[in-house]
């Protein structure tokens, strides 16, 4: 109990955290890439799915607790409250045990009903099940991260993260090549797969896709056993990095039942806020199902001519398309949720403290967490929302044209290309909430959630049951509903908070010299493409990868020498890299800094 972890700063922590986070989110990305070809975009269906309830409950379960643990633990250590701050670890631990086991015994529950009167695939019941596990040990394993967050140390969830991509990764696929290398091997040989019998190829893949999809999300569940076990051991070998001097200099500890009721407190609204959007998820997952049905049953015809040459080309079978256009949907979102997970680190990282500086009425210290969190919120979401949109029909290329998957391209190209274009409001919003929460005003995200999901679902029913829109029309709804939580959280927050920001500095300089190095980007992308044009189908999808990691490039070059040049970056921004001292003093010696 001697060894003191040292604590970092907000920006140091965030910094920790997007490096672990972008990490897990290009494993993530990478990952969804071979497990498409194995699977196929049905297969990818079956998974989609049954994270569609597994997210919701998942939250459900841990809402609110991590975020209480995180502010409490902040706020007793900055105060020398150090046995308070072990007994919010302590009783959250309890806590966690009881809806960690409550959340996965409700969803093996709902597995079933889900599957076959909600996806109406009543094989989904598999997948829901390998992952139901994980909600447990997630939830065990959050005790001890909302403790070291609380300390302002976030090496160990960023560990933790790691743990569970690479698991996901190297696990999940493993598991699912096993189901369908061997199906397959069994339909040539016998003619059944998993004792069916089977005439045609369709017909064993058809089969063999929802215990595949189960397989790989079984990696899932294993990555967050592993993950636990490193944090549990790492406490138990490193213990909670306060000393023993410490707890008796401390401030006499409360009853622990008023801690319990201050966590409780605390966590109540981001439950309601949780329940809300989680099942705005749920509902909006079940829409998305039921009015695609809807639109298929409408008009199968019009349907089938606008992915006529998609459906043919992957052999889809008729009572598939669903599943398919599903499949395909969700394969546009594989990128979607990279930049969101890189800044909601910010959001984690500023709970601590802006909670201790709220708490010490510490104006200067809420105005400096407060911008810093919306200006690299925004340095990194505009260029990378705003550049993937211009070239999504490229990145797909690059991530799917070399696959049996290359035929969603044309059905994922416009959905990706306006999600991307929305980056921005989907990357900014957990950090608001994240600084709404550290300021004890949760309640705020209610209200929003509430009006943006109203929204969200009346878009879904108008646009996704239309045969014109079907599946193209699930994102306008989504968009929507993030554009109306992140205007009326701003305001909120910095109402609350008594703040005043420099729009300038923190929205209108990323987003100029984003459109800026965009355009270039995609105009370098467009002229190579023209000038090095070039007939053969295996070369032109080696041709569009270059161009695009050429145009990526350019447009990351430009955005950096152009925030330079307009001063779009601070001090603090700089000095949160590595040798940050040096190069902020190397560019305020040429006044490159705002």
């Amino acid at each position: 109990m001697e060894k003191v972890e040292k604590k970092q700063t907000m920006l140091n922590g965030a910094l920790i955290l997007m490096v672990a986070t972008a990490i897990g989110s290009i494993i993530g990305a990478f990952y969804k890439l071979p497990l498409t070809a194995l699977i196929g975009e049905v297969g990818r269906g079956y998974f989609a799915s049954a994270y569609q309830i597994y997210v919701p409950i998942y939250a459900i379960s841990m809402a609110g607790l991590p975020v209480a643990v995180s502010k409490l633990v902040s706020e007793y250590l900055a105060s020398n409250r150090y046995r308070d701050a072990l007994n919010v670890k302590n009783i959250a631990g309890k806590m966690f045990l009881v809806t960690g086991v409550a959340g996965t015994v409700l969803l093996m529950l709902l597995a079933y009903p889900y599957s076959a009167w909600v996806c109406e695939k009543p094989q989904t019941v598999w997948s829901i099940l390998a992952i139901a596990p994980s909600i447990f040990f997630c939830c065990l394993m959050s005790t001890y991260r909302g403790y070291y967050e609380g300390s302002r140390n976030m090496v160990p969830t960023a560990i933790t993260e790691v743990i569970e991509n690479v698991s996901r990764l190297s696990i999940g696929l493993a598991l699912s090549y096993i189901v369908m290398h061997f199906g397959m091997k069994d339909f040539a040989a016998t003619k059944t797969v998993l004792g069916k019998a089977v005439e045609t190829e369709s017909e064993a893949l058809s089969v063999l896709y929802p215990i595949a999809a189960a397989a790989a999300i079984m990696g899932v569940t294993i990555g967050t056993v592993i993950a636990f076990l490193y944090m549990h051991i790492r406490y138990k070998m490193r213990g909670p990095g306060i000393t023993r001097v410490q707890l008796v200099n401390s401030v006499p500890s409360q009853p622990k039942a008023t801690t319990a009721k201050k966590l409780i407190n605390l966590a109540i609204p981001m439950v309601i806020s949780s329940l809300v959007l989680n099942i705005s998820n749920l509902i909006d997952a079940s829409l998305i199902q039921k009015c695609l049905a809807v639109a298929l049953d409408k008009d199968y015809n019009m349907i089938y001519s606008m992915y006529k040459a998609s459906l043919d080309a992957s052999g889809t079978l008729v009572e598939d398309t669903k599943n398919y256009l599903v499949g395909c949907y969700f394969a546009s979102q594989d990128l979607r949720g990279i930049i969101p997970a890189i800044t909601m680190s910010l959001g984690v990282s500023a709970i601590p403290a802006l909670s201790a500086a709220y708490a010490t009425k510490d104006k200067k210290n809420q105005k400096v967490t407060v911008e810093s969190v919306l200006r690299i919120a925004s340095i990194i979401s505009l260029p990378a929302g705003i550049g993937m949109g211009l070239l999504s029909e490229p990145i797909l290329t690059l991530f799917y044209g070399g696959t049996n998957s290359q035929n969603l391209i044309p059905i994922a190209t416009p959905i990706m290309a306006a999600c991307n274009y929305a980056t921005f409001f989907f990357s900014i919003s957990a950090p608001i909430t994240s600084m709404l929460q550290a300021i004890g005003r949760a309640d705020v995200p209610v209200k929003s959630l509430i009006a943006g999901s109203v929204v969200k679902i009346i878009a879904d029913i108008l646009l996704i049951s239309n045969p014109k829109y079907n599946i193209k029309g699930a994102v306008v709804g989504t968009i929507l509903c993030y554009v109306i939580i992140v205007v009326v959280n701003l305001i909120a927050l910095l109402k609350i908070a008594k703040t005043k920001i420099n729009f300038v500095s923190v929205f209108f300089k990323p987003f100029i010299c984003s459109v800026l190095s965009s355009g270039v980007g995609y105009m370098a992308y467009v002229g190579i493409e023209h000038f090095f044009p070039v007939s053969d189908y295996s070369t032109r999808i080696n041709g569009s990868t270059i161009s695009c990691v050429i145009s990526v490039l350019i447009i990351m070059v430009v955005y950096l020498i152009s925030m330079l040049l307009i001063r779009g970056l601070s001090e603090d921004d700089i000095k949160m890299l590595p040798k940050g001292e040096k190069i902020a003093k190397m560019l305020e010696k040429y006044k490159l800094l705002g």
